[in-house]
């Protein structure tokens, strides 16, 4: 099969300026997948990788990291196959019940899903189920907002990953819980917007186990060079289906095993 050339440098440096021009107006672009192509996984994460940096040049601190398109629900929601990755910064983290401006996210859409906090580095070793399990600290039930700036939500993987795996903000639980007391493969995850049930799911919908989910993570987020660091916060990647929600919304999670978790919209 003949292979695609690869991807040049305008290329990638027009898809991070309309990708960027959708966030800082508000109003979602067309895809970038006639620049960068739909499953070029070397220059969608180039063009994540220099929005990155743009974010941490106008002062955002990266915090950890999200997993994305974890769940074989999402995946076939998204027309996608593989699981992808992204760059949660400091200004992306909400508080426990905390109300979001409407306007804080483009197109939102919300996921229940474990998070895990590191609490040492992943940058050397093996990097295997042992080696990432003793280097979690806790483990903590969590909300994330999903938001593209992307139009109608109209991606391909490669749409996805140049904008930071559709990453928006997220809210983490308040009960901390090391993993020699919890099985993340066993939890049941139940999540309602305005009291109605949208999403359910179990550990085991995130690649198996989400564990397994920080594994791979933590192995491709060393081969491009950023290794997961202690501190860091890690969204493991849904259980069940994402689900969009309009202002005024109040979304309300519970993960057994860790608890609730909600966050509201603004009206």
């Amino acid at each position: 099969m003949p292979q695609n050339p690869p991807v040049g440098p305008d290329s990638i440096a027009a898809a991070a300026d309309r990708l960027h021009r959708a966030a800082a107006t508000g109003t979602p672009a067309a895809p970038v997948r006639d620049l960068i192509g739909r499953d070029d996984v070397t220059a969608a994460y180039a063009v994540q990788q220099r929005l990155t940096a743009e974010r941490i040049r106008a002062g955002a601190r990266v915090v950890g990291r999200k997993i994305g398109l974890t769940s074989e629900a999402v995946q076939r929601q998204l027309g996608v196959d593989r699981p992808d990755f992204g760059v949660l910064f400091d200004d992306m983290a909400y508080a426990d019940g905390s109300t979001l401006p409407a306007d804080a996210v483009l197109q939102p859409c919300v996921e229940a899903e474990i998070a895990f906090v590191l609490g040492a580095d992943l940058a050397e070793g093996p990097l295997d189920d042992a080696q990432v399990r003793a280097a979690v600290d806790h483990a903590v039930a969590a909300i994330e907002i999903c938001g593209s700036r992307v139009a109608d939500w109209d991606i391909s993987f490669g749409d996805t990953v140049a904008d930071n795996a559709s990453a928006g903000a997220y809210v983490l639980g308040t009960r901390r819980v090391p993993l020699a007391g919890f099985d993340p493969v066993a939890a049941e995850m139940t999540m309602t917007v305005d009291g109605e049930t949208v999403s359910t799911g179990t550990g085991a919908a995130c690649l198996g186990d989400p564990v397994n989910a920080v594994v791979w993570l933590a192995r491709q987020a060393r081969d491009l060079g950023e290794p997961l660091r202690a501190g860091q916060v890690v969204l493991s990647g849904a259980l069940g289906p994402m689900r969009p929600v309009t202002p005024g919304a109040t979304v309300h999670a519970t993960v057994t095993g860790l608890g609730p978790v909600s966050v509201a919209f603004s009206a």
